[in-house]
């Protein structure tokens, strides 16, 4: 049985994980404006991530004993004055993100809630990747400052991903 203070916490982190799908939508909006196809496929796989990231929260708290609940989102940013910002902000994210499940497996931890460890362990090796790949990108986009040729060869590699959702998860 779920807790009710982990039950709030995960709601919270429901209402984070839309966000953070609606923050990557909004970033696929201003790569559809700049022409870059596959920077805005990147974030399109990215939003279908979250989107998939949420639903796994709310499943575990409905199949815990708890009641999810939808929670005000705020709104996303729209505008980024480049490429490399925006997968700065990527970044900056994706590390809140990464700071807000340690707390919650704190809270499991303190808890005894071995179910939701086992659920946030997921999460923090998922982390570990976003992070990294947003980084690598970032020190891409970084070193083809200035050159369209090297942006568009990004473009091109970005525009390869594909959302699939993980065996078992």
């Amino acid at each position: 049985m779920l807790s009710k203070k982990l039950q709030e916490e995960i709601n919270k982190q429901i209402a984070f994980e839309i966000y953070s799908a609606l923050t990557y939508k909004a970033m696929q909006a201003y790569f559809e404006d700049e022409d870059l196809p596959g920077f805005s496929n990147w974030m399109d796989v990215q939003f279908q991530e979250e989107m998939f990231h949420a639903n796994k929260f709310f499943r575990h708290v409905c199949e815990h004993g708890g009641r999810a609940a939808l929670l005000p989102i705020e709104g996303a940013r729209n505008e980024y004055s480049s490429p490399l910002e925006a997968f700065q902000v990527t970044l900056t994210h994706e590390q809140e993100v990464t700071a807000r499940i340690g707390k919650l497996m704190d809270l499991a931890r303190e808890e005894g809630d071995h179910a939701a460890q086992i659920m946030l362990q997921w999460f923090i090796t998922e982390q570990v990747e976003e992070e990294a790949t947003a980084g690598l990108i970032i020190r891409k986009l970084q070193r083809v400052e200035g050159d369209g040729r090297g942006l568009l060869m990004i473009d091109q590699e970005l525009a390869q991903r594909v959302f699939a959702p993980p065996a078992g998860a």
